[in-house]
């Protein structure tokens, strides 16, 4: 504990703000590069003769390998820590965002190959990001303030809309779509270095003071969860029966079924939405990048506050399980309002209950402040893999249904029903299947 910095008071430093935060920013430009090809999507369909089932399997290419790869990765973080493989999988995946602009010197069916097999890489090397996010959350943060922290982390996926949708739609307008691709990848590259300079574990930070680490290991935060990484043995790191202990468990079955069925407003969010405001809606691309912007403002004001009112209630309760469950239950079945889309005509009145619909999914998106409250210690990065590969799997499920939807039907209005009736069914989970939130205890296999 040589690292940590002795205090002359009882005040204490506050540096897992400052990790937090990091945390936001990371995650800002994840949701960001998964979000280019929704923006770059209606002028690159129309330059590459996509149909709507085209571009939903186009879409899906990400969800394929992010899925798969969510227990592996899971493994790699327990086995090697969150730093490292967090940082290169950062840079690998900015490079692969970077490559896809390349994607429009090439004919037709070349390109269309090629930009699903990069969007399938950079899926592989997102996959060890939320779980990574979870495993620091609760390495860094007491539990009277995981809720916050962890809704403030995942709120970024809304921030990235806010702030880059419009600069996207810019980019795209101004430059031509393959630019979207080049500016965001040599973005997250930039971030993949920051990342490095910035994070370490509690016990090795040259700013955190004995106050707080003291604060945050009394308060239950996994304060030593990668201590000596290095000196593991190859077959250290958690075991196939964990898994199934895991999948075993009814509390963490009911919350996967939850993470999927939350996720589907998210992908809808990130793939078809833009589509929708051209195509339905009849705005530009350059208007479709600034309109999404309210719609992501709410869904990251609802995040943010979802954390808050949960730690809120955990404190004034002292009950977990009302603390997660009351804001998620809540916030989907006001998600629902993304139905009633289908009933008006007028553009403001579409992105205003748009906005409802993702406030309230940002309230409700508390499921890696519940993964950080139950995974074990001795296999945080793998709960937190399982945990993302149920949730992802409406990665590939979202964009090819409504693809097929519209391919069907030739309107969005069947598209809309499927996302808000995933959104009672979360609700559903967390009432009915979920019961009691606690940290699952792991049998010696």
């Amino acid at each position: 504990m040589s690292a940590i910095v002795s205090a002359a008071d009882t005040r204490r430093s506050r540096v897992r703000l400052l990790i937090v935060t990091m945390l936001f920013l990371v995650t800002t430009v994840n949701y960001a590069d998964r979000a280019t090809l929704s923006i770059a999507g209606p002028a690159l369909s129309k330059e590459l003769h996509l149909d709507p089932v085209a571009m939903g399997y186009v879409f899906s290419a990400f969800g394929w390998s992010y899925v798969v790869a969510q227990v592996p990765c899971g493994w790699l973080l327990d086995r090697f820590g969150s730093k490292w493989v967090y940082a290169i999988s950062i840079i690998v995946w900015s490079i692969f965002t970077a490559m896809q602009g390349l994607v429009g010197f090439l004919s037709a069916g070349a390109a269309v190959v090629l930009l699903f097999a990069l969007r399938f890489l950079v899926g592989i090397a997102e996959a060890p990001s939320f779980p990574a996010n979870a495993r620091i959350v609760a390495s860094w943060f007491p539990g009277n303030e995981r809720g916050t922290a962890s809704a403030f982390f995942n709120s970024g996926q809304y921030f990235a809309t806010v702030i880059f949708a419009p600069l996207m739609g810019w980019i795209a307008h101004e430059y031509g779509w393959r630019h979207v691709f080049y500016v965001m990848g040599a973005l997250g590259i930039v971030m993949g270095i920051a990342w490095i300079k910035t994070i370490y574990e509690p016990k090795e930070h040259p700013a955190i003071n004995e106050a707080e680490f003291d604060y945050i290991k009394q308060g239950g935060a996994l304060v030593d969860m990668d201590a000596a990484k290095a000196g593991k043995t190859q077959d250290s790191g958690p075991s196939w029966d964990h898994i199934r202990q895991l999948l075993a468990n009814r509390m963490m079955l009911g919350v996967y079924i939850g993470q999927y069925c939350i996720n589907t407003l998210t992908y809808f969010f990130l793939t078809w939405f833009p589509v929708y405001l051209v195509k339905e809606r009849g705005l530009s691309i350059l208007q479709a990048g600034f309109v999404a912007t309210l719609p992501a403002l709410c869904g990251f004001i609802g995040g943010v506050l979802g954390g808050v009112i949960s730690d809120y209630i955990l404190r004034r309760t002292g009950s977990l399980t009302m603390a997660r469950k009351i804001p998620i239950v809540g916030g989907m079945l006001l998600s629902m309002s993304i139905i009633a889309c289908n009933y008006v005509d007028g553009q403001a009145l579409v992105v205003g209950f748009m906005a409802l619909a993702f406030f309230g999914k940002g309230i409700g998106a508390l499921g890696w402040a519940v993964v950080s409250d139950t995974s074990p210690k001795e296999a945080g990065g793998v709960s937190g893999g399982l945990f993302n590969t149920f949730g992802n799997l409406s990665s590939i499920t979202t964009p090819i249904v409504i693809g097929y939807i519209l391919a069907a039907t030739g309107s969005f209005n069947g598209a809309l029903v499927f996302v808000g009736a995933n959104a009672l069914v979360a609700a559903i989970a967390y009432l009915f299947i979920v019961g009691e939130i606690k940290r699952v205890q792991l049998k010696a296999a």
